[in-house]
């Protein structure tokens, strides 16, 4: 009995916790949306249903978690469905139409996140079919590149998703976690003989040089036909320094990082040259100033948001961020730091930071199993990378590179992704996945 109750110990710890940050973050959105109706006057049943759809999901994936992972992390799924229901509040207050399709794809990726985390030998998928899904994977990148339409129906917009009717999917974030899942299948094989000790320079050059430098070669390659074919900048640099990164945690070898480096600055080089997106984009982002009203136009109404949002922000629904073009998408943290102000945003970076730790911790406790580790860093660092190239393209600390803000910017396709990735780490820190 004494150890069937120490058993059962963490276990209860793990729900209570999650439901107690859930019970917060639900009276922060419910407030969030009352405070929505009473300043807009919205008292009709459309505006809160996004709230009843996140409570549901939120109540249903912590029932589901607890019964089929009680030892999971209990901070990974609250801080997922926060950051969620946070971006609804300000999609709601900023574009209510788009409000009421982020709420279906909310529901979606709940399912998906549920699914994922659940089901027995889910995760040895990406390893057993890795060559299957790699090449459904670059399937859908050619028929992307083929057949791809973009939802807004703009002439030389990009054409970056495939779709049916009035439903679209963007196929480049399935092939996030495809490639991380092949990557980390790869390197969990050729580990042992990259970090093998006792070996010289020569030797370790010699083991490296195809083993690595390969699939460096490969993921650049892939990443220039995506920013060639598809002008999708902000994608191409995210798939080449997560697998940057991975190569570097597996061999722990700074030539990696080296040779990256180059490979990034040679194809920045000539994309600068070749392809007017890009040159748009470093010349706005070196001086927008001169064409504050015309081609720089969005990036300098997010600095004067930033501007007037200052420490405490404007207050919800009190500040004007709909003067920035496509704000509840690409520059959603521009909204928030308008309306939240500084404290807002050091509260989003502090979630997500506190989600990527947790998903290294995990990375950690698997070390001994290294494609479970490899997944679980390549899915952190999808996530870090994804935000910092957004935050600071918004900030402009860097060019625009158009990814979305992971769980907040509007976006089907991107919310369900991502919320896949929680899913797996969320199986990857439980006992219950037994993969190696």
């Amino acid at each position: 009995m004494i150890a069937v109750h120490n058993a059962q110990q963490p276990r209860q710890t793990t729900s209570l916790t999650e439901r107690v940050l859930l019970l917060i973050g639900a009276v922060f959105l419910v407030a969030n949306f009352l405070a929505l109706a009473v300043i807009n006057n919205r008292w009709n049943f459309t505006h809160w249903t996004h709230m009843l759809v996140w409570l549901a999901c939120a109540w249903v994936g912590h029932r589901w978690l607890n019964r089929s992972l009680p030892d999971r992390d209990p901070i990974i799924f609250p801080i997922t469905m926060f950051l969620s229901g946070w971006g609804l509040v300000i999609i709601d207050r900023l574009a209510p139409g788009f409000a009421d399709r982020q709420s279906l794809w909310l529901i979606a990726g709940t399912i998906a996140l549920l699914l994922t985390a659940c089901l027995p030998y889910g995760i040895r998928w990406l390893r057993t079919y890795r060559y299957i899904l790699l090449f459904a994977g670059l399937l859908l990148l050619i028929a992307t590149i083929i057949l791809g339409r973009n939802p807004s129906g703009l002439s030389g917009a990009p054409q970056l998703w495939l779709g049916a009717g009035s439903i679209y999917f963007q196929p480049s974030e399935a092939l996030k976690i495809i490639l991380v899942g092949f990557l980390a299948s790869y390197l969990a094989e050729q580990y042992p003989a990259l970090r093998a000790e006792g070996l010289s320079i020569r030797q370790r050059i010699l083991i490296l040089s195809p083993r690595v430098f390969g699939p460096i070669l490969l993921m650049w390659g892939i990443s220039i036909v995506i920013l060639i074919w598809q002008r999708d900048l902000g994608t191409a640099i995210l798939f080449f320094v997560v697998f940057l990164i991975l190569l570097y945690v597996a061999s722990g070898s700074v030539w990696i990082l080296l040779s990256g480096a180059v490979l990034i600055a040679v194809a920045g080089f000539a994309a600068y040259h070749l392809f007017s997106v890009v040159q748009l984009r470093v010349d706005i982002w070196l001086n927008p100033w001169p064409e504050s009203d015309g081609r720089a136009y969005q990036i300098v109404q997010s600095l004067m948001a930033f501007a007037a949002g200052g420490i405490f922000g404007q207050g919800l629904g009190q500040g004007l961020p709909n003067y920035i073009p496509v704000v509840h998408s690409d520059f959603i943290l521009a909204a928030l730091a308008e309306e939240w102000g500084l404290l807002g945003i050091v509260s989003l970076i502090a979630c997500i930071v506190t989600l990527v730790i947790r998903g290294l911790q995990i990375a950690i406790t698997r070390h001994a199993q290294p494609f479970q580790a490899m997944l679980a860093v390549g899915l952190s660092m999808l996530i870090a990378t994804q935000s910092i190239l957004i935050m600071a393209g918004v900030l402009k600390l860097i060019p625009l590179t158009g990814v979305t803000l992971p769980f907040m910017s509007y976006g089907g396709s991107s919310l369900l992704i991502t919320f896949i990735m929680v899913g797996i780490l969320l199986r990857l820190s439980s006992t219950e996945d037994k993969t190696r």
